[in-house]
C-alpha cells in the first residue's frame, strides 16, 4: 500500500504542482489577471490530478489485494494519496510565492478590493470587507502557519471528495463481488 500511495501521490502532486506553478507565473505576467479564471483552471487541474486517487486505489485492489478492498482501506489510501499530492502543492506554492511572486499577495488583495468597490455594498460593508481582505493578505504573507493551512484548505478538500467517491465505487468485500462487476 505504501508504494501505491507514494507513486500515485507523487504523480498527482506533480500534475497539480506543475500546472499551478506554470499558470501562476503566466497570471503574474498578465497586465490585468483574471483571478476567477485562474481558480477555474486550478480546480480543473486538481480534478485531473486527483483522478489518480481512483487509479491508485483500483490498482492496489486489483493487482496487490486480489480484487478486494474495504471502504475504510480505500478511504485511507485515498486520503494518503491526497495528502502526498497536497503537500507537494503546498511546498511548490510556498517556493513560488516567497521566491518568485512576492508581489502576489498585494496584487491579489488589490483585485479583491476592486471587486468589492464594484459591488453594491453599503459604504460600511465595503470598508469592513476591504479591511478583512487586506488584513487576511498581510497575515497570509507573514505567518507561515496561516499560509500553510490556508494553502492546504485550497486543495485537500477536493482530494477528500474524490477519495470518498472513489472508495464508495471501488470497495469490494469478497472476491465473489468482483465476479459480478
Amino acid at each position: 500500500m505504501k508504494k501505491n500511495v507514494l507513486v500515485f501521490g507523487v504523480i498527482a502532486g506533480l500534475i497539480v504542482s506543475t500546472f499551478m506553478a506554470v499558470s501562476m507565473m503566466k497570471f503574474s505576467q498578465a497586465e490585468n489577471p483574471d483571478m476567477s479564471g485562474g481558480m477555474i483552471i486550478g480546480f480543473a487541474s486538481m480534478a485531473v490530478a486527483f483522478s489518480f486517487i481512483f487509479v491508485g486505489i483500483k490498482n492496489y485492489r486489483d493487482k496487490q489485494n486480489e480484487g478486494v478492498i474495504t471502504f475504510g482501506k480505500a478511504f485511507l489510501m485515498g486520503c494518503l494519496i491526497s495528502l502526498v499530492a497536497s503537500t507537494m502543492y503546498v511546498v511548490t506554492w510556498a517556493i513560488e510565492f516567497h521566491f518568485f511572486l512576492p508581489e502576489f499577495a498585494q496584487n491579489y488583495a488589490s483585485s479583491q478590493v476592486k471587486m468589492i468597490e464594484q459591488s453594491k455594498m453599503s459604504v460600511q460593508e465595503m470598508e469592513t470587507a476591504i479591511k478583512k481582505v487586506t488584513d487576511d493578505m498581510k497575515l497570509y504573507a507573514s505567518n507561515p502557519f496561516y499560509f500553510t493551512m490556508y494553502t492546504y484548505l485550497e486543495i485537500f478538500p477536493v482530494g477528500l471528495v474524490v477519495t470518498l467517491i472513489s472508495a464508495l465505487i471501488l470497495k469490494r468485500k469478497t472476491k465473489k463481488d468482483s465476479l459480478t462487476d
